[in-house]
Formats: structure tokens, C-alpha cells, sequence
């Protein structure tokens, strides 16, 4: 089967960083058939001037433009929609494909052609280059529809999926930094099949900016939005429901500081 690599790229990303993710897609054991970039909104001379370099270096790259930034959300759905094959894979601008992600998990996907959504594990590391723990995730379809109820169950750069099931399911939609949590659901929702395969596919960069997007009364007002949809699509029964509110509402409004260390010592797991 053919394959598609989607990215959105957007003003604020460090060309440097840009060009280390396009490089992991490059050295790949297995070249994708088509990379397609999405620029959301204007970007700066720098980037622009990586993107040009690697239209050379990736002759399958396919550049589409947005005037205005619309968002992650918006722009994947348009990516989705480009997409010229079944099978699409998910890269971050500032992340690091594994060289056998694409093989393993095209391989995997061809063998199980019941799985619509197959994630992996994803160790992380900072911008100094030092890597630390890794983020686990639950394998079987099982685990993941429990695991949902309350976390994101797939690592977002991680992903590949099956284009027309992601498509039936409604596509990714306008929901800023809870974008693939939002899709994932209303997929398990509708009993499409996912696994998560127990290999590190990425290294994915980490900062404490990243915490600290992930608090605050605007983020927590969206995530609860979320755990409303969830209830109302039946993935969430009233018990849990309101289990899943109280745990949004601790962990979006502590401080930067303690939020950090909950994810750092109590939802991550240290490997060597």
C-alpha cells in the first residue's frame, strides 16, 4: 500500500527544527509516496527558505498554502482531504521519526486491515537534546477505549491511519490542542478499531512551554467541552463524566510547576 506523510507548519516553529523532522522523513528505511506540507498562515523568510531547500531534497513534497493561519485543526483536515492515499502518517514540524517508524507501522497496518488507527510510543527529549522518559500508551482496543475515558490514547505524532475511515468519522475538526483527542473519540465512539504498537516510532521534542499550554481557565474550559462530548457520544457514562471533569479542572488550573511534575513522575514512564 501506498502512503501519505502529513504535516502543518505554522510561523512560531524553529526552522532548524523543521529541517531535523524533514530529515527523519528523508532517512527513513521506508520513503513515503508523497509528503504533504501545510502551511497555516504566513511564515518567516527562514522557514520559507527550508521549505524551498527541501522541495528539492523531497521531490513527492507537496506544499499547500493557507493566507491565514486557521489553526492545527483546520489545517490537517485540509491535509486529510489532499492526501492522495488510504494510508496517511502524522508528523509534528519539531519532532523525530524513528528511520523504521514508516515500515513498521505500514507493515502493521497491511497485516490488520481491521485496525483504522495505529499509534506507537514516543520517548522525549528537550531542546537541549537530552532525552528522557518515555510515554507509554495502551495497546489493545480494549485498554484504549478505557484509557480514553480520561487521557489522550494515541500519540498524536505518532499516527498512521486508514484516510477514508478518518474522513466517515467527520474528519479533524476546530478544536485547538485537543484536535486528534476530539477525533479519537468520536472514532471509538463509532467502533473503529485501534492499536498502539509497544515501539518507540518518535522522539518528540518537549519544553516547558508545553505544560504550561496545558493550563489555565481557556484550556480547561476547552477540555470540559470535551468531556461534555464525550458523555453525549456515550464514551463517557454520568459516574465517569464527572470523574473526567474533576480531573481536568485539578490538573489544568495548579500551577505550571506542580502540573510539570505530574506529568513528569506520575504519567511518564523513565527508560534507559
Amino acid at each position: 500500500m501506498q502512503f501519505s506523510v502529513l504535516l502543518s507548519v505554522y510561523k512560531k516553529e524553529k526552522p532548524e527544527y523543521l529541517k531535523m523532522s524533514l530529515n527523519s522523513i528523508r532517512f527513513q528505511t521506508l520513503a513515503p509516496d508523497e509528503v504533504i506540507l501545510i502551511e497555516d498562515g504566513p511564515l518567516t523568510k527562514e522557514l520559507y527558505l527550508v521549505i524551498e531547500e527541501y522541495l528539492k531534497i523531497l521531490p513527492n513534497m507537496r506544499v499547500y498554502k493557507f493566507d491565514e493561519n486557521q489553526g492545527l485543526g483546520l489545517a490537517l483536515r485540509k491535509g486529510m482531504e489532499l492526501s492522495k492515499y488510504e494510508l496517511v502518517a502524522r508528523m509534528d514540524t519539531d519532532d523525530i521519526a524513528e528511520p523504521e517508524r514508516f515500515k513498521i507501522q505500514k507493515d502493521f497496518m497491511e497485516k490488520n486491515p481491521h485496525i483504522s488507527v495505529c499509534g506507537g510510543l514516543m520517548r522525549e527529549f528537550d531542546d537541549r537534546g537530552i532525552i528522557s522518559q518515555v510515554k507509554n500508551m495502551p495497546e489493545t482496543q480494549k485498554e484504549i477505549w478505557e484509557y480514553a475515558k480520561y487521557r489522550n490514547p494515541i500519540n498524536h505524532m505518532t499516527v498512521m491511519f486508514r484516510k477514508a475511515d478518518v474522513l466517515k468519522a467527520g474528519n479533524y475538526r476546530d478544536f485547538s490542542f485537543l484536535e486528534d483527542y476530539d477525533l479519537w473519540c468520536r472514532m471509538l465512539a463509532k467502533d473503529y478499531k485501534f492499536y498502539n504498537v509497544q515501539k518507540v516510532l518518535v522522539k518528540a521534542r518537549v519544553s516547558d512551554e508545553m505544560y504550561n499550554r496545558r493550563g489555565g481557565i481557556v484550556y480547561c474550559r476547552r477540555y470540559l467541552r470535551l468531556r461534555q462530548m464525550q458523555k453525549e457520544i456515550g464514551l463517557l457514562g454520568f459516574g465517569e463524566y464527572v470523574k473526567a471533569c474533576g480531573v481536568t479542572i485539578l490538573i489544568t488550573l495548579v500551577p505550571n510547576m506542580i502540573r510539570k511534575l505530574v506529568y513528569i513522575k506520575m504519567l511518564r514512564k523513565r527508560n534507559g
